[in-house]
């Protein structure tokens, strides 16, 4: 096997508890010999325990552990940051809670030699929830990035965030490194599609593949399973995918205008399809917000847009779009 240098990045918000589980599931991995692996913990203004954590581990970690400090608040610095502080080939984006499965690195290191034109790829997300989650959150298992698309390899238009492996040329050729469009998780702001403009403009000249051996487990607290919670995470998922279509998108901003509203009223059919199924059912306080959260995030990301500076606006509207061969 090619030798592979692969840097873990894990940017970190006031969660220190899991990032502990985190760790202690990184210090499980099996390393072969042949592969030069290292973790970087982004402290993003953390005002708990973080730094005492990660201390703690560093003493007996496996592979070199450490920590920087990224004062620019969100989850698209925090990221940028660990590229920019780390030299290895590959970087995996590892969310703070999450656990890697014990041969997620061999997984990884393995298939990214036997595909050699990837740009990025990402396994297998799967849930493990704090208690039983209730009906109305298991309708929504989307929005706790739960992933699994066979037991076969593919390629993928996108990956989501957690566990994505990026080969750190194809990140600088795509044009990301030096600037990024969308947000992602700013402090308690539950915005979303950072993640998903880096697979995207990977995507746009480079293969992108999901890899069903690299498994990890994401962590969901209960505290993440109300209500409240799911309508916020919800919304800022429809916002993050109107942005994500506009980075496709090749034609002039009049027609995505039109497409965009196109685009709602689909949302706005869901929300009341999904609406009507609880009346029917007969369900006790059927959640209009939540049904409808989509819609008004992607209202939301429509108004943003409309407001944006249009030079802003041009350079944002398919910086994504597949790139065609040379000479074609």
């Amino acid at each position: 096997m090619t030798p592979l240098s692969l840097d873990l990045v894990v940017c970190t918000y006031n969660n220190a508890a899991l990032l502990d589980r985190t760790l202690g599931a990184m210090s499980r991995l099996r390393v072969p010999a042949e592969i030069r692996c290292g973790v970087l913990v982004v402290d993003n203004n953390c005002a708990d325990g973080t730094p005492e954590v990660v201390a703690r581990w560093a003493r007996r970690f496996p592979v070199p552990l450490r920590i920087v400090r990224e004062p620019r608040q969100g989850l698209t610095p925090a990221r940028l940051r660990g590229v920019r502080e780390t030299d290895g080939e590959w970087i995996a984006f590892v969310d703070d809670d999450c656990l890697l499965a014990e041969d997620w690195l061999e997984q990884a290191a393995c298939f990214a030699a036997e595909h050699p034109a990837c740009g990025a790829f990402g396994g297998r997300v799967v849930p493990e929830w704090e208690r039983e989650p209730p009906p109305y959150v298991l309708d929504h298992r989307y929005a706790y990035a739960a992933k699994s698309h066979g037991d076969t390899p593919h390629r993928r238009r996108w990956l989501a965030g957690a566990g994505m492996v990026v080969r750190r040329a194809a990140l600088e050729a795509c044009g990301w490194t030096g600037r990024q469009f969308l947000e992602d998780r700013v402090g308690g702001r539950l915005v979303s599609g950072g993640d998903v403009e880096i697979g995207l403009r990977v995507a746009a000249g480079h293969e992108v593949w999901f890899a069903p051996g690299c498994t990890l487990t994401h962590l969901i607290p209960e505290r993440r399973m109300t209500r409240p919670y799911l309508r916020r995470i919800t919304r800022g998922l429809g916002a993050g995918r109107h942005h994500a279509a506009a980075l496709t998108w090749t034609g002039s901003y009049p027609a995505w205008l039109l497409w965009s509203l196109a685009g709602s009223l689909g949302f706005l059919w869901m929300g009341a399809r999904q609406v009507a199924r609880g009346l029917l059912r007969g369900d006790a306080g059927v959640d209009v917000g939540l049904a409808f959260a989509p819609l008004c995030g992607w209202w939301a990301a429509t108004r943003e847009m409309l407001r944006m500076d249009p030079g802003e606006r041009r350079a944002l509207l398919g910086c994504a779009a597949p790139r065609r061969p040379a000479g074609r």
